[in-house]
């Protein structure tokens, strides 16, 4: 082998590695712009089904540790969320204190 197909060679190998590198890395998703109809409502959201703030040690949307966490919000329809039902309780417009 001469010296320019090493060269493109570890350029292909390279190349390859970085797109499986790119493929498995997980996306963290920022948080939800704001929704004018709709109401941030904490406990409500499924592990990982999030909109935002799921509290320390997490980055934001779709990073919900359990189902119900507290401190975990999704947007739902203005005027709806204490009505949710969950086996915790009802949905909240404000945090849920663990």
């Amino acid at each position: 082998m001469n010296s320019k197909n090493v060269f493109a060679n570890a350029t292909i190998a390279g190349s390859f590695a970085a797109a499986l590198t790119m493929i498995a890395t997980p996306v963290f998703a920022a948080p939800k712009p704001p929704q004018p109809t709709m109401d941030k409502c904490f406990g409500i959201a499924l592990k990982g089904d999030n909109d935002c703030a799921a509290g320390a040690g997490t980055t934001c949307a779709g990073t919900a540790s359990a189902d119900y966490q507290g401190n975990a919000w999704k947007y739902v329809a203005k005027g709806t969320c204490q009505t949710i039902k969950t086996p915790k309780g009802t949905g909240s417009l404000e945090p849920i204190k663990s």
